[in-house]
């Protein structure tokens, strides 16, 4: 079953073409299941307001810039046993973040600090914050580059516009 010629155009306009993706699905579902009017409609607009939000979720990830997709739920514990772990759940609900408090993450090379600093990013991310993620040395290049362009006060407001700016090797 395609959807009606007339209702594309519609869509498109509301900017609702996701609402293609599902509603052949949905309409099957529909109809094996006697579903009421309101309960279709609510149906196909939940699967937009997923798919707009997994959308903007991915472009989060993407501007956030992490180099790797590192998360909590992969971060080894065992390998520093000095750590507070129970400062770690502390930071990734971003409440540092309300509070305007920095956290700097300090420790010889190789413990984990960079996927750390990005698991906390990445769940920044989900609660909705604009992250940017680099290193020094790379942000200090894109500065230096934006003076001989003449956008150094634009790079500069965007670094200090983004909710949380994680700058790894410092």
């Amino acid at each position: 079953m395609n959807p009606s010629p007339d209702l594309i155009p519609m869509l498109k306009q509301l900017r609702l073409s996701g609402v293609l993706d599902s509603i052949e699905q949905r309409n099957r579902q529909a109809l094996e299941g006697k579903v009421s009017y309101m309960d279709f409609l609510a149906l196909i607009l939940q699967d937009e307001v997923a798919r707009r939000s997994q959308k903007r979720f991915a472009l989060a990830m993407r501007r956030a810039n992490f180099r790797s997709h590192k998360t909590l739920e992969d971060f080894d514990y065992s390998f520093i046993s000095s750590m507070n772990r129970a400062l770690i759940p502390e930071l990734a609900s971003c409440r540092f973040m309300e509070e305007k408090v920095c956290v700097l993450l300090v420790g010889p090379c190789g413990t984990g600090k960079s996927h750390l600093a990005q698991a906390i990013g990445h769940a920044a991310v989900r609660a909705g914050y604009d992250v940017l993620f680099s290193t020094a040395d790379r942000m200090l290049t894109q500065l230096h580059a934006a003076r001989a362009t003449n956008s150094y006060d634009r790079q500069l407001a965007k670094l200090a516009n983004v909710d949380l700016l994680i700058i790894d090797d410092f």
